[in-house]
């Protein structure tokens, strides 16, 4: 595809987005990846020969550190065609275990980050008339579940996020899209387990990149992904 695409990607670690941003590069994007520490996105980085893959670090809770992602990426790559809000944080336990603090710490970076990441990244998107935001949702965006109510309350409001800023972007051309990640993603930590019960980073990233490529007359807003023996 053209190089003259370029993506950002927040949250971004060894499995999901950094197959993400691999897979952009392939693309020919150019890519810029953050997340909170960015040792570990540069150690990430320096294995890689694909060019145009830039690391920076980023809270999500902190807006202006978003927006000076933004700033960075566009004025080494140009303005973003596609930006992925992978970021998340979570608190389990039973609700009178939960403690307050911890909870709204997590809908800070996995709430808050999304709309703060939302605004930078539509603003430009709107103004061009083009680009694609997508959303890692999770199952508990979509039911409250025992010992889940710290993450669910997070997930519904990034999921709402989602929903109100498709219809809202939608008409000014932006493509707004919520995926629903119903399942554990194989890692290095899940290593011995048969992988037909994970869901592969590799499949998740090729997917996204095909909701980026949507004809506008049949975009997608919300998605399932799940690996075959997932019981549902």
């Amino acid at each position: 595809m053209s190089g003259s695409e370029n993506a950002v990607i927040f949250g971004v670690g060894p499995g999901l987005g950094w197959n993400l941003a691999l897979r952009c590069a392939e693309e020919g994007m150019g890519v810029t990846v953050a997340a909170r520490g960015q040792e570990k996105l540069e150690e990430l980085a320096a294995g890689v020969t694909l060019p145009g893959i830039r690391t920076a670090a980023c809270d999500v809770a902190d807006a202006a550190a978003v927006e000076a992602v933004f700033a960075g990426a566009e004025s080494e790559q140009g303005p973003p065609d596609l930006v992925v809000f992978n970021a998340s944080a979570r608190t389990l336990g039973g609700i009178l275990e939960l403690d307050p603090r911890q909870v709204e710490q997590a809908w800070q970076v996995g709430a808050l980050g999304g709309l703060q990441v939302a605004q930078s990244a539509l603003r430009r998107m709107a103004d061009r008339g083009r680009g694609t935001l997508l959303f890692t949702g999770a199952t508990a965006g979509l039911r409250g579940s025992k010992n889940f109510a710290g993450f669910a309350m997070v997930k519904f409001s990034l999921r709402a996020l989602a929903q109100s800023a498709a219809r809202e972007f939608g008409p000014q051309g932006v493509h707004v899209a919520h995926v629903n990640i119903d399942g554990q993603i194989a890692s290095p930590r899940t290593a011995g387990r048969d992988p037909r019960e994970l869901l592969d980073p590799a499949a998740i990233a090729e997917t996204y990149l095909m909701l980026h490529r949507q004809h506008p007359t049949a975009w997608t807003q919300e998605l399932d992904l799940r690996p075959s023996l997932e019981t549902f």
